[in-house]
């Protein structure tokens, strides 16, 4: 029996088929990042959006609510770059493996241009949209905080760890991660990025500062009275 050929018909529909759900919304918010990036919050418009991504309006309200909602998605997607259903910390690895895994990634995104673009569109926005910083800090460093957060609560139940106020220690750790560079980040110093092994270097000095202060087992070992 010959195999019926698609028609030219029938082709020409596939190649217009419009992608759906999930996709799509994808599809939009990387429209929307590059077109915030490149206006700002304020002089960006749902309508520019919209025709940039190909579709109408109403389609876009369809998926996102508000311009708000829509760079919440932009937000929760880097967040998710670093403590998302993938990273070490979602999979409750070794505190160690959790701690090196977070702390590259965090580096790693703040080098990024288009970070330091959101952040200052953020600032810029704050004074004018509280509500945008709001969301800004709930849905990426605040998400990431109290992903950390809980982790340590519970490896300290676990006592791989004895942090008694697992808030303060995830504080801790993240500012020293990122708290110089974010500085730099927002201000444009300094001008050269550090490369991949100054950031590892780096990173491996805050998890052996971290676990020195929170480890249990170095506490333990440290508490042992030397028998020679």
């Amino acid at each position: 029996m010959k195999r019926k050929m698609p028609s030219k018909q029938s082709n020409k529909k596939a190649r217009r088929r419009v992608p759906r759900g999930a996709k799509r919304r994808a599809e939009i918010a990387s429209v929307a990042e590059r077109v915030f990036l490149k206006r700002g919050f304020a002089d960006t418009t749902m309508q520019m959006i919209a025709s940039l991504a190909g579709g109408s309006k109403e389609t876009l309200y369809r998926h996102f609510a508000s311009k708000e909602a829509l760079f919440a998605e932009i937000v929760d997607r880097r967040a998710t770059l670093i403590s998302g259903p993938q990273s070490a910390l979602a999979r409750d690895e070794e505190p160690e493996t959790v701690l090196c895994e977070l702390g590259l990634g965090l580096m790693r995104l703040m080098m990024k241009s288009d970070t330091s673009s959101l952040l200052r569109i953020v600032v810029a926005e704050a004074p004018r949209s509280p509500q945008l910083a709001r969301v800004f800090y709930a849905r990426g460093p605040g998400a990431t905080l109290d992903r950390l957060t809980d982790y340590l609560r519970v490896a300290t139940r676990r006592r791989q760890l004895d942090c008694p106020q697992p808030l303060l220690a995830a504080k801790l750790f993240i500012g020293s991660v990122v708290a110089q560079h974010h500085l730099y980040s927002l201000i444009g110093q300094p001008p050269a990025a550090p490369s991949e092994s100054e950031m590892r270097k780096h990173v491996h000095a805050a998890v052996m500062m971290f676990l020195a202060r929170y480890d249990s087992s170095r506490k333990s070992e440290k508490r042992q009275p030397d028998k020679n």
